[in-house]
Formats: C-alpha cells, structure tokens, sequence
C-alpha cells in the first residue's frame, strides 16, 4: 500500500484548505484511513479519521466542528477538508490507513494502530 498526501501550503488564519490523499497498492474500500499531523517540536497526533464504511467519522477535539474528513472509495482518495484555520493549525499532515479494527473510538487515535503511512503535506497557517 502506497499513500500520496498532497494539497499543504500557506493559508492566513481564518481560511480554509483541502488535503487529499490518493491510496494505491491494495483494495481502498477495505482500509480505515486516518489524518495526523506534527507540528515542530511536537509529537505526531491523531486528527480524524473514517471508516471503511465510510459512516462514522472520529475527530480530534481541537479541530472537531472546523475540518471535515471524507473518502471516495471509486477513485481511492481521502480528503480533509479543513476551515476556519489557525496558526495552531500548522504542522506537516499525514494520511495513513489500516486493515485493523476495534469496538474503540480511543484506538483509532494511537499512531501504532495505522500500518501505512504517507509522505506528509506541509500546512501553515498564517496570524
């Protein structure tokens, strides 16, 4: 499995940006794929995520209500759909995905339940 994040640059506070990930290597519409990000001196944490089906989205509190996670399982592709940016907004975001399942929410949060991982895509947003 290959992930392909893209769609980063630089954004003033209060705009919007939409990150796609485009999944390769393996059948798409099996897989939960998830959204992390870094920022500088930071450890890597848990955004949002959406299921195989698509249904349930899980966010992270700090961007709950502002970004949007969705999947287009006919052209095997993730996006976040991110608004209302702030600067603390700003880190580098990874896609990643995982055949791994679980009746917990707090399990979709941990990095180590993910197996594929892609590139990263750079956001920054600006005061």
């Amino acid at each position: 499995v290959q992930l392909q994040a893209s769609g980063g640059g630089l954004v003033q506070a209060g705009g919007y940006l939409r990150l796609s990930c485009a999944f390769s290597g393996g059948t798409f519409s099996r897989y939960d794929m998830g959204w992390f990000r870094q920022a500088p001196g930071r450890e890597r944490e848990f955004v949002a995520r959406r299921g195989w089906s698509g249904r349930i989205p899980y966010y992270a509190e700090s961007v709950k209500g502002r970004f949007t996670i969705s999947r287009d399982n006919d052209n095997n592709m993730v996006h976040l759909q991110m608004n209302s940016l702030k600067p603390e907004d700003t880190a580098v975001y990874y896609c990643a995905a995982t055949l791994r399942t679980s009746d917990s929410i707090a399990y979709y949060y941990r990095l180590s339940t993910y197996d594929y991982w892609g590139q990263g895509t750079e956001l920054t947003v600006s005061s």
